[in-house]
C-alpha cells in the first residue's frame, strides 16, 4: 500500500481524479458555491458601483406620508390626485410599485352599503351614492395621464381572481421561441390590478423579484410567464417586469418589446436581447437581467406627501419633468423591504430604479452560458499545469506557482468585470487549485516521508548522521537508479590479518574485527564518505556519492591519515589483553589504497537483495594501490588523480608502476600529513630531497641516486625506512645489471 501511495504516477492518478470531479461540479448550482460566487459579484459591485443617473426619480410612501395622509391603503381618490399632480408637473412615466386588486373600502356607494337600513340614513344613503366612485375617479386619472403603468406580483394560485392585463404584447423574432418560453420565470398565481385600472393604463408591469439563496436580490426576471402551466382554456403568456414596461411607456407607448436572437454575437455574448428603439439588453433564455445597483441616497426620494403641498409644486418640478418616476413605499409597516448587494435594507423600488437606469446608461452585467465553460477551462489548464509539475517541483515553489494562478484569476475576472461587465467567478476555480495543492501536498509529504525512511534504511549505517540528515532532507539529490561519475575509493585492508586470527578464537576474532572496523567507519562517516561493503578485514569506501562532494579527494584522504592514530586506542586493548593472556600481541596496522576517477554507482544486484556500490577501473586501482601499501613499507597510497585534486596535501611520489590488470603505468604517492605538515620546512627539506633521488633514479644515473638516497633518508628523520630500503636494493641491483635503454622507470607489479 505505502509503494502505491508514493509512486508518482498514483500521485499523478489522485489529482486527475480531483480535477475530473472539481470539472464536473463546475457548472453546479451547490449552495455553497453559489454563494461564494455571489459574494465575489458583490464584492466587486461595492468596489465598483454603478455611476448615478438623473433620468428616474421615486415618491416614498414613507412615514411622514402615512402621517400626513392617513393610513394605507390611501382612499383611491388621493392616487387619483397624486396621479394628476405628477403629470402636471411634467413626469415622463408614472409607475406603481404597488397593486390595487381590491375596490376601495371608502368610496361612497361602498360607505353607504355599511350604513344602517334605518330610514334616518336614507338621505345619506342617497348623498353618498351620488357622489362619484373613488376607483373610477382614479381610472379616469390614470387614462387621462396617459403615461401611468400598473403594477401586479404574485400570489397563491386560489388567490388569483384575474389574468394580467397586456397592454403590449411581445414580439419575438425567433424561429422557435419554446426555450425562451419554457425556461422564463413562471407566476403559479397573480394579485392583478382591478380591470378599471390596468385597462386604463398605458402599460402593465410585474414587480416580483426573486431573491437568491442568500435572500439577495441580483437577478430579476424582465419577463413573468403566466400561467407558468398550460392549462385548459389558458395559453402561458409572457408580462414584462414593470421597469422594462416603464421604459417602452416611455419611449413610445405604442412600442413593442422585441426578443430576438442574438446572431451576431461575440464569444463573451448573451444568446438573446430584448430590443426597445435602440436599447438592446442582453439576456439568456431564463430572460434574467444581472441588476447593476448603485447606490441611491435617502435624499433621492421625494416623499409623496410633498405633491399635496402646494408651495413645494415648483421646487419638485425640477426634480421631477421629464422623468420617469416610480411610485413605492420605505415605510416599514408596509413591508417592501429588500436585501441587495449594496444594501441589506432597502425599498423593493430600488430594485426597478437601478434596472430602468442601467438600460438607459447601456451598462450591462453579463454571465452568458459560455462563461461556465470559459471556467471550466480555467480549472483544467491550470489544474493540468499544478498536476504536471507537482510530483517534479518543491511545496514552496508549487505553492507560490498556485497563489500566483488564483492571484491571475481574481485579478482577470476584476478586470473583465470592469472593464466589459462579464461576471467571471474566480472563486471555485481557486477553490479547485487549492484543493489540488493541498493534495498534492499531502501527497508529496507522505512520499518524501517514506522516501527519507527508504534512504536511512538504505544509508544509515553507511554515512554519518549529519551526511544522513542533508540527504533525508532532499532526497531528490539522491540518485539510485544508477550512475557514472567521479568517485574517491578507499580500500583498507588489516595487515598480517592471517597471523592475527590464527591466535584468536572466533569469538575474540569478531570482536576484533569490530573494534578495528568502528573507528575506520566512524572517520569515513565523519567525512563525509559512504561506506560500501566490509570484506572479512577489508573496507570499502567512497565520496561524492549519493550526495554531491566537492572536495571528496580531500575528505578521503583526510579520514585515511586519521585512521591509524584511531588504531592507537585499540592496539592498547589487544596489547592489554595479550598481557593478560601471557602471549606477545600482535598490533593492528592498516593499509589503505585511495584513488579517484569515473565510476559506475547505484543499487547493484538482483530482485531480491541489491546495496548501493560503485564499480570501474578507479575502483580496481584504488584496491590494487591498498595491496601495494606492504611492498612499498606506507600505510597510505594514494593515485595520481587524487594527488592532482589535493595539491596542498603533504604527499610524496613513490614510484611509476603497472599494476597487475592494467597496461598503462600511474605514479603513486604516500600521504604524509595535511596542508599543515605541507607548509613546514621539515617536510619541504624532505620533499626536495626525496625528488633529486627519485629523478636520478628515472634518469638511470644509479650512482647518483645511490647518494641523493642517503640525503632524502637523512631527511626522512626515520621515515620510509623500508620504502628506501626497497629502492636501494633496486639501485644496487640496476647497478650490477643495467636495464636495457628502453626502461622508463616503470615497475611491473606482478601480485594483486
Amino acid at each position: 500500500m505505502m509503494r502505491l501511495l508514493i509512486n508518482k504516477w498514483t500521485h499523478i492518478c489522485v489529482l486527475l481524479a480531483l480535477l475530473v470531479g472539481a470539472l464536473y461540479f463546475s457548472g453546479s448550482d451547490l449552495e455553497l458555491r453559489k454563494r461564494l460566487q455571489y459574494a465575489t459579484f458583490d464584492t466587486y459591485n461595492k468596489l465598483n458601483p454603478r455611476p448615478a443617473s438623473d433620468r428616474v426619480a421615486i415618491i416614498d410612501l414613507d412615514e411622514q406620508s402615512l402621517q400626513k395622509l392617513g393610513q394605507w391603503p390611501f382612499p383611491r381618490t388621493v392616487m387619483a390626485q397624486m396621479v394628476t399632480t405628477l403629470k402636471e408637473l411634467g413626469a415622463k412615466v408614472i409607475a406603481f410599485d404597488i397593486v390595487f386588486a381590491e375596490p376601495d373600502r371608502t368610496s361612497p356607494a361602498r360607505v353607504a352599503k355599511t350604513l344602517p337600513e334605518e330610514e334616518t340614513y336614507s338621505s345619506a344613503r342617497s348623498a353618498l351614492a351620488a357622489l362619484p366612485d373613488n376607483d373610477a375617479t382614479f381610472a379616469k386619472a390614470i387614462q387621462d395621464a396617459g403615461n401611468v403603468v400598473t403594477g401586479f406580483t404574485r400570489a397563491r394560485p386560489e388567490e388569483t381572481l384575474r389574468k394580467p392585463y397586456q397592454a403590449a404584447k411581445p414580439t419575438f423574432l425567433l424561429k422557435d421561441k419554446t426555450p425562451f418560453l419554457e425556461d422564463t420565470f413562471g407566476a403559479p398565481g397573480i394579485a392583478e390590478n382591478l380591470p378599471e385600472f390596468s385597462s386604463a393604463a398605458a402599460g402593465n408591469g410585474s414587480f416580483m423579484a426573486t431573491p437568491d439563496v442568500d435572500g439577495i436580490i441580483r437577478q430579476v426576471s424582465l419577463f413573468v410567464r403566466y400561467p407558468s402551466e398550460k392549462t385548459a382554456g389558458f395559453v402561458p403568456e409572457l408580462y414584462p417586469m414593470l421597469g422594462l414596461e416603464a421604459l417602452r411607456v416611455d419611449i413610445n407607448p405604442k412600442s413593442r418589446l422585441l426578443v430576438k436572437q442574438n446572431k451576431d454575437k461575440g464569444a463573451l455574448d448573451t444568446a438573446y436581447t430584448i430590443n426597445i428603439a435602440d436599447f438592446q439588453i442582453p439576456v439568456e433564455s431564463d430572460g434574467k437581467l444581472w441588476v447593476y445597483y448603485r447606490h441611491i441616497d435617502h435624499n433621492e426620494y421625494i416623499s409623496a406627501q410633498k405633491l399635496f403641498d402646494p408651495a413645494q409644486l415648483e421646487e419638485l418640478r425640477k426634480r421631477i419633468d421629464g422623468k420617469i418616476v416610480f411610485i413605492g413605499t420605505s415605510a416599514e409597516g408596509l413591508r417592501d423591504i429588500r436585501s441587495t448587494p449594496l444594501d441589506i435594507f432597502v425599498p423593493g423600488v430600488e430594485v426597478h430604479v437601478n434596472v430602468v437606469e442601467q438600460i438607459l446608461q447601456g451598462k450591462f452585467l453579463k454571465r452568458p452560458e459560455i462563461i461556465k465553460g470559459v471556467e471550466a477551462s480555467i480549472i483544467g489548464v491550470a489544474g493540468l499545469l499544478i498536476i504536471l509539475l507537482a510530483p517534479f517541483m518543491n511545496v514552496i515553489v508549487l505553492g507560490v506557482l498556485t497563489c500566483g494562478l488564483m492571484g491571475g484569476m481574481f485579478f482577470g475576472s476584476w478586470e473583465m468585470y470592469k472593464d466589459m461587465g462579464i461576471l467571471l467567478d474566480p472563486v471555485y476555480p481557486s477553490l479547485a487549485l487549492s484543493v489540488l495543492f493541498l493534495v498534492s501536498s499531502l501527497l508529496s509529504y507522505v512520499r518524501s516521508e517514506a522516501e527519507r525512511e527508504q534512504v536511512r534504511q538504505a544509508f544509515g549505517h553507511y554515512i554519518s548522521p549529519t551526511f544522513m540528515a542533508e540527504l533525508a532532507k532532499d532526497p531528490d539529490k539522491l540518485k539510485l537508479g544508477g550512475e557514472v561519475r567521479d568517485l574517491t575509493v578507499m580500500f583498507t585492508d588489516i595487515r598480517s590479518f592471517t597471523t592475527i586470527s590464527e591466535s584468536l578464537t572466533p569469538e575474540e576474532l569478531i570482536h576484533l574485527m569490530n573494534d578495528f572496523l568502528t573507528p575506520m567507519s566512524d572517520l569515513v562517516m565523519e567525512n563525509r564518505g559512504t561506506i560500501d561493503k566490509y570484506m572479512g578485514d577489508a573496507m570499502m569506501a567512497f565520496w561524492n556519492a549519493p550526495l554531491d562532494d566537492a572536495d571528496h579527494a580531500r575528505h578521503a584522504c583526510l579520514a585515511a591519515l586519521k585512521m591509524n592514530e584511531a588504531l592507537i586506542p585499540v592496539n592498547e586493548q589487544v596489547k592489554a589483553r595479550a598481557v593478560a593472556e601471557g602471549r606477545a600481541p600482535v598490533l593492528l596496522n592498516a593499509g589503505i589504497g585511495i584513488n579517484t576517477g569515473p565510476c559506475s554507482v547505484g543499487n547493484m544486484g538482483s530482485k531480491q537483495r541489491f546495496a548501493y556500490s560503485a564499480l570501474g577501473d578507479a575502483v580496481n586501482l584504488a584496491s590494487r594501490l591498498e595491496s601495494q601499501t606492504k611492498a612499498y613499507g606506507v600505510n597510505i597510497l594514494v593515485g595520481e588523480e587524487t594527488r592532482k585534486q589535493v595539491p596542498d596535501l603533504a604527499m610524496l611520489e613513490l614510484d611509476l608502476i603497472r599494476v597487475k590488470g592494467k597496461e598503462k603505468p600511474v605514479r603513486i604517492f604516500t600521504l604524509a600529513g595535511d596542508d599543515d605538515y605541507a607548509a613546514v620546512a621539515g617536510f619541504k627539506h624532505w620533499q626536495t630531497a626525496h625528488n633529486g633521488f627519485l629523478a636520478a633514479y628515472r634518469a638511470g644515473d644509479f650512482g647518483c641516486a645511490a647518494q641523493e638516497i642517503v640525503a632524502a633518508r637523512k631527511a626522512a628523520g626515520g621515515k620510509l625506512e623500508a620504502y628506501y630500503d626497497l629502492f636501494s636494493g633496486r639501485i644496487a641491483e640496476f647497478t650490477k645489471n643495467p636495464p636495457p635503454e628502453s626502461w622508463d622507470g616503470v615497475f611491473v607489479a606482478t601480485e594483486k
